[in-house]
């Protein structure tokens, strides 16, 4: 009997972490920064509004965010949540949304204007905790 290939053996084992909730991260591409004042002030409404914890406009506003891009960090699923940044003219809630990072205090945001295929880490405001 021949033995099985390495990866034969690794499969199973990286199915099964999956399964029991557990991520085999990849490394994320580098994330830009962006300062707060070079938002648009459509975001930096939105920013306050998770600052102070509502009320949301849209019911998807503050659900888990699922990373499935892969471009943020990597973190445990629940760790980041979602809000819309409202587009003027748009029909619908638009393309741009605010990520906020951290359970059960958030600790980073950051901006996407083209519905998750980039974001920009927003640097925190001087006297602003995140």
């Amino acid at each position: 009997m021949r033995p099985r290939p390495l990866f034969a053996w690794l499969l199973p084992v990286l199915l099964l972490l999956a399964a029991g909730g557990w991520v085999i991260a990849r490394e994320s591409p580098r994330v830009e920064t962006i300062a707060a004042a070079e938002l648009p002030p459509e975001a930096l409404a939105t920013l306050r509004l998770i600052r102070q914890g509502g009320p949301y406009p849209h019911a998807k506003d503050g659900t888990v965010f699922g990373n499935r891009e892969r471009i943020l960090p990597a973190r445990p699923r629940g760790y980041y949540t979602e809000y819309t940044v409202r587009t003027p003219g748009a029909r619908d809630r638009g393309a741009r949304r605010i990520v906020a990072g951290g359970r059960p205090k958030i600790v980073e945001y950051y901006y996407t204007d083209d519905h998750y295929a980039s974001f920009k880490r927003i640097q925190p405001e001087i006297g602003h905790s995140p």
